[in-house]
């Protein structure tokens, strides 16, 4: 292709915008990225960039799912798909002079995939499918954007410039996978993580061994914690959250820990003694970091706890993560479980709480004075005055909201008191995430 051809190139790729009516994600890659890209193409060029790169990212996971499994892991990979489309737009305009294809942001996430055990083979289908996607994109901008007599043109520069990009960023992908596979497998992290896995799956069984090699005791008691960051730190290190974890358990009473980080921003651990209170908490410890969350497993002994706990640890996260208003700190699967059963399928639960509420499912002040009220007076065993002490309310005002509950109702709140205390359960734990029919 002629300069003249890339110039033309410069013309139409300056008039990327994002689409309208789909919101523009906050970048994932590096503040110097996005500022190096806006500073040689604009900033329209660069938020349609994110945009694509956010759908890249939901493809790639819908069709590999290996890739998935939580917020954390969506946001560590969405940071390869859009830096490589920022970067494609570079190489695309006469403004690339020297740029690698390969970015440092999908360099990280080689790192990630190799710890969390993707395979290679799975890490470049990922990239043929972005890739696919992200040609797409270009290809029908292109004929949006540029003169039908210059498309041809303009497509054949596409398509040769992305072709010799994707070829570059692949074979440095994989060089960079296998360099940091051979370190990673030889590393003890790597060896602590496959005995915990091996655990957790059932496929380890040999408590003695297993203990010795991880330095921690699984013939004991033991609590299971997981950690995050919220809102979700990108490309975030686990220090902050193992430092954490290991400060929690000391405050349970743990005398002996376990941490392992499971990608970025993600934290597990347990914590072991001869014996646990039935319900052990953090007491006044808090994080020196007000971003970090922490769920809780219950104590239970020997390997079948040690995987029990840590069931009960995620169920607890789960919970947390779809509080409305979210959660303080930390969540202890004790305060949670009949509410994370419950929310097992939000669907279901979202129509439970519809049906069972009517018009107490309202997002109104009044409406969430009468759940809250009826909640407490079936939880005291419809006693209106132990209900009017837990809520520093008159026995006369409990006593009124009742009523009005029963009236709005249609039905004496006695008559489906099991069914209407699980809806208002979910609702005063989970809010407008159960209450809206239009909640995704």
């Amino acid at each position: 292709m002629s300069d003249a051809d890339v110039a033309d190139a410069d013309l139409w790729l300056q008039k990327l915008n994002p689409a309208p009516g789909i919101e523009v994600p906050t970048p994932a890659s590096r503040p110097v990225t996005v500022a190096d890209a806006t500073e040689r193409l604009g900033t329209g060029p660069v938020e349609w960039a994110c945009q694509v790169g956010y759908a890249m990212t939901t493809r790639i996971i819908a069709e590999i799912p290996e890739f998935g499994g939580g917020t954390e892991q969506f946001e560590s990979l969405r940071m390869g798909p859009e830096s490589s489309v920022i970067r494609a737009l570079i190489w695309l305009s006469s403004r690339a002079g020297n740029l690698p294809a390969i970015t440092e942001e999908a360099l990280r996430g080689d790192v990630e995939f190799v710890r969390r055990g993707i395979s290679l083979d799975r890490v470049l289908r990922g990239v043929r499918l972005g890739h696919a996607q992200m040609a797409k994109a270009f290809l029908d901008s292109c004929r949006e954007l540029v003169p039908e007599p210059d498309q041809a043109v303009q497509m054949q520069l596409i398509s040769e410039s992305l072709f010799r990009y994707i070829d570059d960023f692949s074979g440095e992908m994989a060089s960079t996978y296998m360099a940091e596979r051979e370190r990673w497998t030889i590393s003890a992290a790597a060896a602590k993580a496959e005995i915990v896995r091996q655990i957790l799956d059932g496929s380890r069984s040999d408590r003695t061994e297993a203990g010795r090699e991880l330095g921690y005791d699984l013939s004991r008691q033991h609590v299971a914690l997981t950690l995050w960051f919220d809102p979700v730190r990108n490309s975030a290190d686990t220090p902050e959250l193992e430092s954490a974890a290991l400060e929690a358990l000391a405050s349970m009473g743990a005398t002996n820990s376990l941490v392992m980080p499971v990608g970025g921003g993600k934290v597990w651990a347990w914590g072991s003694r001869t014996s646990f209170p039935p319900q052990p908490t953090c007491a006044d410890y808090r994080p020196a970091k007000a971003d970090i969350r922490m769920a809780a497993g219950t104590p239970a002994a020997d390997l079948a706890g040690f995987r029990r706990s840590h069931r009960e640890a995620q169920a607890a996260e789960q919970a947390a993560r779809l509080s409305q208003p979210a959660s303080e700190w930390d969540t202890h699967y004790a305060d949670v479980a009949i509410a994370s059963l419950l929310s097992a399928d939000m669907a279901l639960a979202r129509d439970l709480v519809i049906r069972e509420l009517g018009p107490l499912a309202e997002n109104t002040a009044n409406a969430g004075d009468l759940r809250t009220t009826l909640l407490c007076y079936l939880q005291e065993e419809s006693s209106p005055h132990a209900a009017a002490q837990r809520l520093f309310v008159s026995r006369n005002t409990v006593a009124y909201r009742v009523k009005r509950a029963s009236e709005l109702l249609g039905f004496d709140v006695a008559e489906r008191r099991f069914e209407l205390q699980t809806a208002l359960v979910l609702a005063a734990k989970f809010g407008l995430r159960v209450m809206s029919p239009d909640t995704d």
